[in-house]
């Protein structure tokens, strides 16, 4: 094999040999994020959604960095991410929105993680658990204002209120979550915004929080006592609208697996649904959709597919992605510009996580919770004595 000639990828080549290319992401990044949203929500406070293995970048590595720059509040999906979460902040507070579940109150308690609860039945366990073994952990409500997914019903929360008069209520958190906060026009904000506000006013001395990603950009009324971006702190844009206030977090280099030449006419990939229009030289990169990158960017004549970076030129996807393989059209890449072995970019120097979820018929966020675990990961700026590893392992 050729060596590996691009002096951004950081990774040794004996680790290269196991992974299709390398997942680089960019921990200093991902704390100017978190400052610029920290700063435009004051005096909020600014916490950090990490579930989903933050957002496919690493848990461990996000939240130590997290902590270092001062985010004291962490919300995870599920319990397994709360323990990994817990390891990286000893002392933060860590809230599981999937919530309470009477046979896992044990493990709540050992690492001392707050449930989401949105269910009266939820409650009365979580309840029943505190009593019985004398813990005095706490807990946030979920409030539904119009999401329709998981929470109380306002009425049901204003039951609630006499509660926080008890002197172990246990509430820390009261909360809802926005359905169209990237839609900055969307009537809906407006409606939820006064139907949490008349809950949560009831709530006095509770900690209120409304505002996800987009949500922050919706103005200060929004932020109440605590915000809690996710997407945008790994460079999802969260103002769709307009530009793109976030730094990119997320790279990702494959190799080139081969490159051929392919005669006028022929097809490539399968079903056979893209034929050379011209004598064409391909990139054969060893990347596909079991590594995140989705079928349905695949060029298929009459569409208009995602494209790579390959020695600074934007080449386009060529038939099918398959699972492991896709090929790119280099026949405008000067035949000294590169060769098998080199690396080729799939996200970075342009290429942005929303450009590739349009491509993909999503949006950044399913792009980046899919990049597969194949790839040697280079964190740079990690707080961690090794930021250059092979995948993560990782539950989630």
């Amino acid at each position: 094999m050729t060596p590996f000639p691009d002096t951004s990828v950081q990774i040794d080549a004996h680790t290269l040999q196991g992974t299709p290319g390398v997942l680089t992401i960019d921990l200093d990044a991902l704390a100017t994020n978190w400052k610029a949203l920290e700063s435009r929500a004051v005096p909020a406070e600014c916490s950090a959604v990490v579930k989903a293995d933050a957002y496919g970048c690493g848990l461990t590595p996000v939240t130590r960095k997290l902590v270092s720059i001062g985010c004291k509040t962490f919300f995870v999906a599920t319990l397994d991410e709360a323990k990994r979460a817990r390891e990286a902040a000893p002392k933060a507070a860590i809230y599981v929105l999937d919530g309470f579940f009477a046979n896992c109150g044990d493990d709540f308690a050992k690492i001392d993680c707050r449930p989401v609860i949105g269910d009266l039945n939820e409650l009365a366990e979580w309840d029943a658990f505190r009593r019985t073994r004398g813990w005095t952990g706490l807990a946030a409500l979920q409030i539904d204002t119009g999401m329709n997914r998981l929470g109380f019903t306002p009425d049901e929360a204003r039951g609630l209120v006499p509660r926080i008069k008890q002197a172990d209520h246990g509430i820390a958190l009261v909360m809802s979550h926005l359905a169209c906060a990237e839609d900055m026009s969307n009537a809906m904000n407006a409606r939820q915004l006064a139907a949490f506000r008349s809950v949560a006013s009831e709530f006095s001395g509770i900690t209120a929080s409304l505002a996800n990603s987009s949500g922050i950009f919706l103005g200060s009324h929004f932020h109440m006592d605590m915000v809690r971006p996710g997407a945008a702190l790994y460079g999802v844009n969260p103002t769709p609208e307009a530009d793109n206030p976030m730094q990119p977090v997320v790279g990702l280099k494959v190799r080139i697996a081969q490159i051929r030449n392919v005669p006028k006419g022929e097809t490539v990939g399968y079903g056979a649904l893209w034929h050379a229009k011209r004598p064409t030289r391909l990139a054969i990169v060893s990347a596909g959709y079991a590594d995140g990158y989705f079928r349905a960017a695949s060029g298929i004549e009459g569409t208009r597919s995602a494209q790579a970076i390959v020695a600074g030129q934007r080449c386009p996807i060529v038939g099918r992605i398959s699972m492991d393989l896709m090929a790119i059209d280099i026949t405008d890449v000067p035949h000294g510009g590169i060769r098998r072995g080199h690396f080729i970019t799939l996200i970075g120097e342009g290429l942005t996580l929303d450009e590739l979820g349009h491509h993909f018929g999503t949006i950044g966020y399913e792009v980046l919770t899919s990049l597969g675990r194949r790839y040697a990961r280079d964190y740079r700026g990690s707080v961690s004595q090794d930021s250059k590893t092979a995948p993560e392992k990782s539950s989630a």
